[in-house]
């Protein structure tokens, strides 16, 4: 039994060969099996566009009809009418099957990412069955029904309380009517406190919760006695790969961007205020996830931190050795000038100087700037809309046109 066996939860068997290191995140617990029983989901997350809309039409398309019904949909009856709700629509339409698809995005990006601790041999042969009960463990956590039941439970009572008393409009809307005793919900408010939310949340939230059991997952591979190389190419040891993991998130990412930009969308179409007045809400947004998305790889700092020691001390003991060979050989004899020509021994040299200079150069955890700068893309991507707020679509054609020509 080699690097545990998440398969597919219910899905066809697979060689143990196949079964290596085949981690999920997402595959499997209840909520995932109800979705394959429904047809919603196939073993592997297929039927992703019947996913979505699906999801989406029961959090969003009561609304509308509902507020159609109640004459709340669109005119000034109300302060803020159903068509002119840019975070529900946001929340709804885009974060949500963002939320959806993370599901098919992570499970592909992450699960080559762990077979390379293997397959680059970074799992020492004694440690295999170490790895194994991490992933195993992680499985176990990741299937739990009493998890996902007690994220149902925080639903609707924290996070009922939270909308209400945080999110909630005050002023008269399509989904309530305040008055002394808090929001009068309409029907389509009814539905959307206690079956639209709810799924937004537990969705969410339930990210939040995989995203700590891959934080715990690395944690325990950290532990182990990780065969590293200091001369690696990439370096950081050989665990370069793991930068590719920080993207695997993105679409989490985006639903948190999108909802935060209909937020301030919503502040400055119905409130009067204006984008710039939100730009250190923005830089702390963006920074913030930033750092989240980054902080499960620097658990293998300490052990990149001594292989830096150990492979300057091992890289620093070669060169000596070498150069006082090299040393003795072609400057201290001059009968040697005649063999110089075609002599290898200047290149296996310079070829030395290159590998300390890599030893040197390594890095205290597995990614780069390119890693940070593809985050901070993803995470600021939604805000961009927001600045037609600020200038139109034909200004900024004209300013492009003026500085071309």
């Amino acid at each position: 039994m080699i690097a545990g066996r998440i398969g597919t939860a219910g899905g066809p068997a697979i060689s143990n060969q196949e079964q290596q290191a085949d981690f999920s995140l997402v595959l499997g617990g209840p909520l995932f099996q109800l979705l394959r029983r429904t047809r919603l989901s196939g073993d592997a997350l297929e039927l992703l566009t019947r996913r979505i809309v699906v999801l989406a039409a029961v959090a969003w398309l009561p609304l509308l009809l509902l507020s159609l019904a109640s004459g709340r949909a669109v005119g000034d009856d109300v302060a803020i009418p159903f068509i002119g709700d840019f975070e529900v629509h946001v929340r709804f339409l885009v974060a949500l099957p963002l939320l959806i698809a993370a599901e098919l995005v992570v499970h592909r990006r992450l699960l080559p990412v762990v077979r390379q601790f293997l397959e680059r041999k970074i799992v020492r042969e004694e440690d295999l069955g170490a790895f194994d009960r991490a992933v195993d463990r992680t499985r176990r956590l990741r299937n739990s029904v009493w998890i996902e039941l007690g994220l149902v439970a925080f639903v609707y009572t924290a996070g009922s309380w939270i909308w209400r008393n945080e999110i909630a409009q005050s002023a008269a809307s399509w989904y309530a009517d305040p008055d002394a005793g808090g929001l009068q919900l309409t029907p389509a408010g009814l539905w959307l406190a206690y079956v639209s939310v709810p799924i937004f949340q537990f969705l969410l939230i339930r990210w939040y919760f995989r995203f700590l059991l891959w934080f715990v997952f690395l944690l325990r591979v950290a532990r182990l006695r990780l065969r590293l190389v200091p001369t690696h190419a990439d370096r950081t040891a050989g665990l370069g790969f793991l930068g590719v993991s920080v993207t695997a998130f993105a679409p989490v990412l985006m639903a948190q961007g999108a909802m935060l930009a209909a937020l301030i969308a919503s502040q400055i179409f119905h409130a009067g205020r204006s984008l710039p007045e939100f730009k250190v809400e923005v830089v702390a947004f963006v920074g913030f996830f930033i750092v989240v998305s980054l902080l499960p790889l620097t658990v293998f700092t300490p052990a990149l931190a001594l292989a830096k020691r150990r492979g300057l001390l091992a890289i620093g003991r070669l060169a000596s050795r070498y150069s006082g060979g090299f040393e003795g050989k072609w400057l201290e004899d001059d009968s040697a000038d005649a063999e110089l020509l075609g002599s290898a021994d200047i290149q296996s040299l310079a070829d030395l100087g290159n590998s300390y200079g890599v030893v040197q150069e390594m890095r205290f955890a597995p990614f780069g700037w390119r890693d940070v700068t593809r985050l901070a893309a993803v995470t600021a991507t939604p805000f961009l809309p927001l600045l037609l707020t600020v200038f139109s679509l034909e200004d900024f054609a004209n300013f492009i046109i003026k500085a071309v020509f």
